[in-house]
Formats: C-alpha cells, structure tokens, sequence
C-alpha cells in the first residue's frame, strides 16, 4: 500500500501542476513497480540446511554403498560424503567432460529426474573387475564399448535402488534407472538456469579411487523442500528407531520365564499343630476335590484349573482366564 500525502504534500503538487512543473502526461505513462511475493519458508534455492540435510541423507546412502558393492565386485569398497552445494544446472556441465557416465534417474514419485555422475576411471576399474580382471582404470581414456556399458549399467541400477532406504524419512521414492548417457550433450532435460545441488561423494573400490556426483534438481525435490531440515529428518528417524526398540522389547519381554503356581487350597492350624505335625498327618483345606484350583503368573491371579497329571508329573488343566487386573 502506497504511503497517504499529507494535506501540503497534495497543495505542493497541485501547484506544480499548475506551474508547469510537473507534466501530468508524463506521470500517466509511469507504471507501478510489481511486487513478486518471496516466502522465506519456502525459497527458491537450497539453503544451508537443505544442504546439511542432503549429506545427512548421502552418509547414510554411502554406508549403503560400502556394504553392497562389493558382494558385486568382490573387493573392499568405502564411500565418503566430500562435500554438497548448491549451483545453476550449466555450471554442473560445463564442469564435465567427455567420455563421460551419467545415469539418469527417475525420481518417482517425485515429478523429474536426478543425474548421478561416476568418474571414468571408476567405471573402466568396475568393469575390469566384473570381468575377473584386478579393477584397474585405463592408463589412457576411452570411449565405453556396449558391452562395457552393459556391466555398467548393472552396477547403476544396485547404486540407484539403494536410494530408496536413505530418503525414507522424507519421501517413499521409487527411483528408476532409465538411461546412461556419455555425452554431456545428451543429458540436457534440465533448464541451464535451474538451481542444483550436488552432493560429492569419494568411491574407493580396492586401490581405483574417483568421484560420484549426485546432482539434484530444485524443481525435483521443491514438493518435500519443507521436510529437508535436520529436525524433521531426526524426529521421523527417531520415531522409526523407537518403533524398533519397541519391537525388540516386546520380543525379548516375550521369552522371559515367569513364575507360575497352583494353589491347592488354604488352611488354619495352630502352632502348636505345626511343631507336633508328623509325617502322615492330614492337614483339611478349604477346597472340594471337584474345585477348581487358583493359577498365579507370579502375584497375580490370572486362571482357574482342573487338577490332574501328565505322563509321571502332577499337572493342572486350564479351564478359564481371569481378566481382572
């Protein structure tokens, strides 16, 4: 809202419309300034936490990676978040080069894709690997080969499935791979302006050590933006290990052994009764023999049963639960 003339302001300026000073056609050609609202809760470019929030996520998609990979390729592999940050989608390819392995993923059931960059050098060690060899990069690159690309995109799909369990706290994704490409050139869905994190992670598999480079769209994950903070990460992780806990106390309170008893009856005698008592004598309880018999879980009253035996052992036969506390 503009701000309200005061009664000289407006006698000012109707005098200088009447002297000249002011050209009332020149002020009908001003255009008001538009305002575009900006709403701090939801920026257009990643934050500092969204970032924080990211390697969070990646940390835990790279233990994923250390444990996974090498049942595939049979040799040790460690995985380490380097670093993340946020730049414009040209600024990522202009920073590649040729040949190159991007896989481009579907981000399901978010609307677009992800791309994940493996170095070459990684890519010539897997497939030396995959085929018995030591896994050792090329001394001098080279375009891939189909056949090569076909091992390759093996290993892509297990690394692009293992993105589902680290973004379980924000989003379910169904991530897809849908195609490799190894020109730059081919892998321009994105807008060049549009703003990108990349998530920077170091990939030692045995001796060969390079760099995979998560690049991932603002459009992408805009939908979740909100759920991209450490607090909500945490307390939706926190819920989920509590879940656990839960579950294996209750298995393990389950197995406890407790102390269960029958009562046969209850009797009275005196003490003097209870120091002459000898062996033979019989001491009258309170029960019929027909009776039903008090079954104690610990102190609490819990059954009532028929007496009775089993095999060469005294047994009781429950015929009723009590409910009570």
């Amino acid at each position: 809202m503009g701000d309200v003339l005061s009664q000289k302001e407006i006698d000012d300026l109707l005098a200088a419309f009447s002297s000249g000073e002011i050209d009332a056609e020149e002020m009908k050609g001003t255009t008001e300034k538009q305002v575009k609202n900006y709403d701090f809760n939801r920026p257009t470019k990643f934050s500092r936490e969204h970032l924080r929030t990211l390697e969070i996520i990646f940390e835990h998609y790279g233990r994923l990676l250390s444990t996974h990979l090498p049942a595939y390729l049979r040799k040790t592999v460690n995985v380490e978040v380097m670093n993340s940050e946020a730049v414009i989608y040209s600024e990522f390819t202009n920073a590649l080069s040729n040949p190159v392995l991007l896989g481009i993923v579907d981000f399901k059931p978010l609307e677009g894709n992800i791309i994940i960059e493996l170095s070459d050098n990684l890519g010539f060690a897997i497939v030396d690997r995959m085929l018995g060899g030591p896994g050792l990069p090329l001394e001098k690159s080279r375009e891939f080969s189909e056949i090569e690309l076909v091992i390759i995109e093996r290993i892509f799909t297990i690394i692009t499935n293992l993105l589902h369990d680290p973004w379980e706290n924000v989003v379910s994704l169904r991530p897809r791979l849908t195609r490799i490409e190894t020109n730059c050139q081919f892998a321009q869905m994105i807008a060049p302006n549009e703003t990108v994190s990349i998530i920077t992670l170091n990939v030692k598999v045995g001796n060969t050590e390079g760099m995979l480079n998560v690049c991932i769209p603002y459009g992408v994950v805009e939908p979740v933006i909100d759920k991209l903070n450490t607090k909500s990460w945490y307390s939706s992780e926190k819920l989920k290990d509590d879940e656990i806990y839960r579950e294996f106390i209750e298995l393990v309170i389950a197995k406890a052994k407790v102390p269960v008893k029958a009562v046969l009856g209850r009797s009275t005698i005196s003490v003097n009764d209870f120091i002459n008592m000898q062996k033979g004598d019989i001491i009258k309880l309170d029960t019929k023999t027909d009776d039903e018999l008090n079954v104690y879980v610990g102190n609490i009253w819990k059954f009532t049963a028929l007496p009775g035996s089993s095999s060469d052992t005294y047994a009781v036969k429950i015929s009723s639960i009590v409910r009570e506390e």
